[in-house]
């Protein structure tokens, strides 16, 4: 079944791992969560495929992939959908100079026929569905010209679902960081192409910081709304009512510090089997944000889930500072 994408996490590298998203699952039943990007080469040329596991608990979940070789996306997107994923979705908004060099991410918006070759592949490979993710725009192009061209190409490909970066990528000249800021916003123009393909699904994505911002823009009309960093530095302003007022469900909110006690069997779990805390904790920095307790709570986990023997028993310690703080409020 396709998921709902009414509210999802963006693939964001070195951050949506496995562990990032079982913690934004238990906040949230029903938002749908992105891999960081994995590339094709990796997994039909390198055979990879550790990279595609992940935790049943996680769905819905979609795979995102970068490349620019159509015969090799197909496989990938092949060995996506075998290995259970809900969705896969091609990057077509990566600036990042590593990307650049294969080819692939937002330097593809230059050449929208691959795009449209390499999706045709994909969903040809998948019984799942495929989907892009792109800019409104790579360096000197005009986005009022190129964004609704680009969308025409992949629709004719088969592609009906789309998430729309609404900023430009700079290829030369502006870092990764600084793409993610300060090329402009443009939701205006996002909001267009929604009125200019009624059929296509369009989500979109860029500097979404609540979940109020992310209801006006589905009251005006779009399909969704994907956030990035937002819902990875505090979570809980992001998730823990998504359920209610994004997918109208009859729940309440998730409450913080009970996702942190349904994250202790799973770092057991992880530490059983070699793992370490901090790559689990520290995603869970951002949980407590805003609140009284939050500070201690980051430090006491930073300062100590890297040390050797570090287990469950320190986020318990870490989660003291927070209940102390919100039973004296």
């Amino acid at each position: 079944m396709t998921p709902d994408a009414r509210l999802s996490v963006a693939p964001m590298m070195d951050w949506t791992d496995r562990h990032c998203r079982y913690l934004h699952r238990l906040m949230s039943r029903h938002t749908l969560l992105y891999t960081e990007m994995v590339t094709s080469p990796a997994l039909v040329r390198g055979g990879a495929l550790h990279l595609l596991e992940f935790n049943p608990e996680e769905h819905p979940v979609a795979l995102q992939l970068g490349g620019s070789d159509p015969s090799e996306l197909a496989q990938a997107a092949r060995l996506g959908a075998d290995a259970g994923y809900d969705e896969i979705n091609l990057n077509v908004g990566c600036p990042s100079d590593r990307v650049q060099s294969g080819t692939f991410g937002a330097v593809l918006m230059k050449s929208p026929d691959l795009v449209a070759e390499c999706c045709a592949a994909m969903i040809a490979a998948s019984p799942v569905e495929v989907t892009v993710k792109c800019r409104i725009g790579v360096d000197d192009q005009e986005p009022s010209e190129v964004l609704p061209a680009f969308i025409e190409t992949v629709r004719a490909a088969g592609v009906t679902r789309v998430s729309i970066h609404a900023r430009k990528a700079w290829l030369q000249g502006l870092s990764p960081k600084e793409n993610r800021d300060i090329p402009p916003l443009d939701y205006e123009l996002v909001h267009q192409m929604k009125a200019a393909f009624p059929e296509l699904h369009i989500s979109i994505n860029g500097g979404i910081g609540s979940l109020d911002e992310a209801e006006s823009h589905l009251a005006r009309g779009l399909d969704g709304v994907m956030v990035g960093r937002a819902a990875y530095h505090t979570p809980t302003d992001i998730l823990a009512e998504a359920d209610a007022r994004i997918f109208g469900m009859d729940v309440a909110p998730a409450d913080p510090v009970e996702t942190c006690h349904q994250m202790l069997p799973y770092i057991e779990r992880h530490l059983g089997a070699g793992g370490k805390l901090n790559q689990i904790t520290r995603h869970m920095l951002g949980l407590f944000a805003g609140k009284p307790g939050a500070r201690a709570w980051r430090r006491t986990l930073s300062e100590g889930a890297s040390r050797k023997g570090a287990g469950p028993e320190l986020v318990e310690a870490a989660l003291t500072h927070v209940t102390t703080a919100r039973d004296a409020a």
